[in-house]
């Protein structure tokens, strides 16, 4: 699965790469990606997944948009359909994200679905040869 904190610098071998193991992961129960599309062309806006931790009865959340299409509600729109997706059909308790301190953007869709922001990591990952706070957020499936 794509990792939000690394998906900026996907390359078109890394996407067929990573596509080619959806089917696989998605039979295991491992995770579940896809596709964001527009409803009426059916063009591709970005992808969504969910990762599963079984152990814990929790997923990951993570996504990405096409620059051109921020701000029109489409990631919003695909993440609360994850989170129906991971409380209904896969059962699963908590549900969580991450996002670069850098993106507020990205920690506005979590808070729309109803997320609560739960922590900040300190210079937690590096990006672009510098270091960056990854903050958290999560949902219950009793909040949802």
């Amino acid at each position: 699965m794509f990792d939000q904190t690394d998906v900026e610098h996907l390359n078109a071998n890394d996407a067929l790469s990573w596509m080619e193991h959806h089917y696989d992961n998605f039979m295991a129960d491992k995770s579940y990606e896809f596709a964001v599309t527009d409803k009426d062309s059916g063009e591709v806006l970005g992808a969504m997944a969910l990762s599963n931790h079984p152990r814990f009865n929790q997923g990951e959340l993570a996504y990405w948009i096409g620059e051109q299409y921020w701000g029109n509600g489409y990631a919003t729109e695909a993440a609360q359909s994850i989170l129906q997706f991971a409380f209904e059909e896969k059962k699963l308790h908590k549900v969580f994200a991450r996002y670069f301190a850098s993106n507020p953007a990205s920690g506005k869709v979590m808070e729309k679905i109803g997320m609560e922001k739960e922590g900040t990591l300190k210079d937690h990952v590096m990006k672009d040869g510098k270091y960056e706070d990854l903050v958290y957020y999560g949902i219950l499936k009793e909040q949802a």
